[in-house]
């Protein structure tokens, strides 16, 4: 029976495409895709548009500008990718599509996946526990480089050990840094460093490249070397950005070979070095921090495609310029006050001589010391009158006093004071002690006071 056409839910074709637009969007979300590029197209938009195809199916794909400012490589006809992307809806014509956050080449995608498998495995191995990690010595004379002898590595370790410290010598292990036998090549090279055990430290280097460029520093059998070697290891492969299996396995990794120069060589600036490290800092903050607001901006173009995003987006654009023009004065600013705070150390070092307080401190011991005299010469005064007066009252209360006023003590032969009669047997004899000798006594008789 059919349903009555009160009941029935009729779409018109733009609310049909746009509830299909958030399906697709809600139940797929991001994902990755490889394919062939065809039919690539970049107007002066900015954006990018092609589609993606395999030998069986084709899909349309759209890169839009805030997203492909930041990829590392430009699509060509013919060329395999591997993206990661959002699956939509172009509302206008129907048609379901990619919007592409993310490409790279299909065939470093492949080194990337099998990068991290290898990452992730020497990791539960142990070997990038930091408990293993050798400390650099703390005087450093013999440097050796393992890297191509004519690459551009060498004569920045060169150029940055010769303007810091020209003392320090170098010793360089030859070796290909790039190509199918580069691994065995480094390998060999760190057991001569290893056998000859001649530098106090080692650096293993290279300049900037692709990820194929960097494969050799991410074989499995030079992890274990590294990590075997009794030498203490920097790495320094690549540039800042580039991290390789012997980044994480070495000792001590260094963003570029310049920074590595700098790592085993001894700088006295030690507060310039202080304010370049904290204006890297800022620099890395304010490129995460970029990078946040990029893909921000990216999210929120893809939510306001039915409103205006060009306005949104412009808006967002001079938002971005500002705040990059705050956190530049703000580095200014900071840099600033680093450099008047270590002049006013300084000033402060220089007004804290011990010279200038050991003077007043000098005369204020004089000045405690003369009171102590005072005041110890006032204490024994003191106490001397307290001597002569405790001895006069003593004189007073004395026994000999009493006995130079005519008076006697009567003494048993055992030296105890006569007190009653009684203590006498008859005829027992005592001693009368005078004030000037003694007197020999007998009892004879007994008198009591109250007899006559």
């Amino acid at each position: 029976m059919p349903t009555p056409p009160a009941q029935r839910q009729v779409f018109t074709v733009a609310h049909l495409n746009a509830e299909v637009r958030q399906v697709l969007e809600q139940g797929f979300g991001s994902i990755w895709l490889v394919g062939e590029v065809s039919n690539f197209a970049a107007p002066a938009s900015g954006h990018w548009y092609l589609t993606l195809k395999d030998e069986r199916a084709q899909i349309r794909a759209a890169m839009f500008r805030n997203a492909n400012q930041r990829s590392r490589i430009r699509p060509q006809n013919g060329s395999q990718v591997l993206v990661r992307a959002k699956l939509t809806v172009y509302e206008p014509r129907g048609d379901y599509q990619l919007i592409i956050e993310h490409m790279e080449d299909a065939g470093a995608g492949l080194l990337q996946q099998q990068y991290e498998q290898l990452k992730q495995q020497l990791q539960q191995q142990g070997l990038f526990a930091q408990e293993h990690k050798q400390a650099l010595p703390s005087h450093i004379s013999k440097v050796g480089v393992i890297t191509s002898p004519t690459g551009a590595a060498i004569r920045d370790i060169l150029a940055v050990l010769k303007r810091r410290d020209p003392s320090i010598e170098v010793i360089i292990y030859p070796s290909q840094v790039q190509g199918q036998t580069a691994a065995g090549e480094l390998r060999t090279a760190l057991q001569q460093a290893i056998n000859r055990a001649e530098v106090d430290v080692l650096v293993l280097t290279r300049g900037g490249g692709s990820l194929e460029d960097l494969w050799c520093f991410n074989d499995e059998q030079l992890a274990h070397d590294i990590f075997n070697c009794p030498l203490p290891i920097i790495s320094a492969v690549g540039h800042e950005i580039d991290f390789t299996i012997a980044d994480f396995v070495a000792d001590l990794r260094a963003p570029t070979p310049s920074a590595a120069a700098e790592l085993v060589s001894q700088d006295q600036q030690v507060k310039l070095r202080q304010i370049n490290q904290l204006s890297d800092r800022l620099t890395r903050s304010w490129s995460q921090y970029l990078t946040q607001q990029r893909q921000t901006l990216g999210h929120l173009s893809q939510r306001l495609r039915q409103q205006d995003p060009k306005r949104r987006l412009q808006q967002n654009q001079q938002r971005l310029d500002e705040l990059q023009l705050r956190i530049h004065a703000s580095m200014q600013r900071l840099l600033k006050t680093q450099l008047q705070r270590q002049q006013m150390l300084v000033e402060r070092t220089s007004r804290c001589h011990p010279e200038r307080q050991l003077k007043p401190a000098q005369r204020a011991l004089e000045q405690l010391d003369a009171r102590l005299q005072h005041t110890i010469q006032h204490q024994l005064h003191r106490a001397q009158q307290r001597l002569q007066a405790n001895a006069q009252n003593l004189n007073l209360v004395s026994p000999l006093a009493v006995l130079g006023r005519g008076y006697a003590i009567a003494l048993t032969d055992q030296q105890e004071v006569i007190r009653r009669p009684e203590q006498l047997a008859p005829e027992q004899a005592f001693t009368l002690k005078l004030a000037d000798g003694e007197l020999r006594a007998k009892r004879i008789d007994i008198k009591h006071d109250n007899e006559h």
